[in-house]
C-alpha cells in the first residue's frame, strides 16, 4: 500500500514540476494551469489504477494511472492555457475582458464598443475585434460558443429583453457568417437579469450594458 501510494505521489510531483514556468516580471517559479491539470488527473488516475489492480499490482496500476490522468488532465489544461494566452495577446488593447474560470474561458464586451445606443447593429469599428475573436475561434475549436447579451434596467422589461436577444443574435451571426461553425454557436439574451455592478449610477448601467461570450469545452 505504501509502496504504490509513493509512486503516485512521484508522479504526481514530476507533472506538477514539468508544468511549472517562470513568471517574467518576479523571477518566480509558478504551477501553470496546465501542471494543476496534470497533478489533479495524476491523482485520479492513480487511485482508479490502484483500485482496478490485484493486490500484488497495485504498485504498477497506480503508477500507470497516474502517468495517464496526468496526460490526459494536463493536455487539456496546456489547451486552455494557450488558447487564453492567445486570446489576451490578440484582444489586448480592445477593450474586450478576457476572464478564465477553471475550463471555462469568458470574453466581456462592453456594449458601448460594441453596438451603438439602443441598437442591435454592431459598430462598424468594432469588427476587427470581431475578426480576430473568429481567428482565435477557429484555431481553437474544441469550445463551444455561449453568447449572452445583456442590458441595464432602464426602460421597460420586454424591451431590454428583445435588445439583449437581438445583441447576442447579431453577433452569433457575424461569427457564422465569417466561418465559425454554427454547430458551436448558440445565442440567446437575459435582459437586465444578471447585473455585474449596480444599476442605481450611469457607472453601473455602462458594465451591466454588455455582451458576453462563454467559452465552454464541447
Amino acid at each position: 500500500m505504501t509502496k504504490w501510494r509513493n509512486l503516485a505521489f512521484a508522479a504526481i510531483g514530476i507533472t506538477l514540476l514539468a508544468g511549472c514556468t517562470t513568471n517574467p516580471y518576479t523571477g518566480e517559479r509558478e504551477a501553470s494551469k496546465a501542471g494543476v491539470y496534470g497533478g489533479v488527473g495524476a491523482v485520479a488516475g492513480a487511485v482508479i489504477g490502484a483500485a482496478t489492480s490485484s493486490k500484488e499490482d497495485r504498485a504498477k496500476g497506480a503508477a500507470i494511472g497516474a502517468a495517464v490522468g496526468a496526460a490526459a488532465g494536463g493536455g487539456y489544461g496546456y489547451y486552455v492555457d494557450t488558447q487564453e494566452a492567445k486570446l489576451r495577446e490578440t484582444l489586448q488593447g480592445t477593450g474586450v475582458d478576457v476572464q478564465r474560470n477553471g475550463d471555462d474561458l469568458r470574453l466581456i464586451m462592453p456594449g458601448n464598443i460594441t453596438f451603438a445606443t439602443n441598437s442591435s447593429d454592431i459598430s462598424s469599428s468594432f469588427y476587427q475585434t470581431l475578426n480576430s475573436m473568429v481567428s482565435v475561434f477557429n484555431e481553437f475549436d474544441q469550445n463551444g460558443i455561449d453568447i449572452v447579451g445583456h442590458t441595464d434596467s432602464t426602460g421597460s422589461m420586454e424591451l431590454n429583453q428583445n435588445l439583449s436577444n437581438r445583441r447576442a443574435q447579431s453577433v452569433a451571426s457575424y461569427l457564422a457568417s465569417n466561418g465559425v461553425a454554427a454547430s458551436r454557436i448558440s445565442s440567446y439574451g437575459v435582459g437586465p437579469n444578471q447585473p455585474i455592478a449596480s444599476n442605481a449610477n450611469e457607472a453601473g448601467r455602462a458594465q451591466n450594458r454588455r455582451v458576453e461570450i462563454n467559452l465552454r469545452p464541447m
